[in-house]
């Protein structure tokens, strides 16, 4: 969202579709990984603008305003979020150990276990980001000798952790 906080810019309505169009570029490809962004507000407090209105042309204008965009996103410290899977994983309770174990290695936590009445079989419930979701179902099965069976489904978005700015951590690693 772009909000006109501005009070007595001349010329000021001259520029808004240039405005609009720049704010709309920017958002569209990101400032991280040319994703688009979300959840953004821009205010826009204050313009000098060239009294010639050859100088306030969209040529001249969308530009600068997408450079404007990008700069204050970058001040305001951004994140990135990653889509998260709800897994429904089935296993006898021999097999447990090793669904903890590979949910671990993959960034994913168990949110409920349930024993499924009159069987062996225990139903798990967990968050696994997408990005480790790669070769998850054989990996599963390999660390239960075949008797974990995994369905995955997209639940929602969660922030990455870390300050992509910073040398260290998985919101860097993403970035660059």
């Amino acid at each position: 969202m772009m909000v006109d906080m501005t009070r007595g810019i001349q010329y000021m309505h001259e520029i808004k579709d240039s405005c609009v169009s720049a704010f709309q570029w920017a958002t569209k490809e990101g400032v991280l990984c040319d994703e688009n962004m979300r959840g953004c507000r821009f205010n826009v407090y204050d313009a000098t603008l060239h009294a010639d209105a050859v100088h306030r042309g969209p040529g001249q204008i969308t530009p600068a305003a997408r450079r404007v965009i990008y700069a204050s996103a970058l001040s305001a410290k951004p994140t990135l979020v990653e889509p998260v899977f709800l897994a429904e994983i089935q296993c006898p309770e021999q097999a447990m150990s090793g669904v903890y174990s590979v949910l671990s290695r993959r960034r994913g936590h168990v949110i409920s276990e349930e024993r499924r009445p009159g069987t062996p079989h225990f139903a798990l419930k967990a968050y696994l980001p997408v990005l480790e979701s790669f070769g998850f179902t054989a990996h599963l099965r390999e660390q239960t000798q075949g008797q974990a069976f995994p369905q995955c489904v997209f639940d929602h978005w969660q922030m990455v952790m870390g300050d992509v700015m910073e040398k260290k951590g998985k919101a860097y690693e993403l970035v660059m």
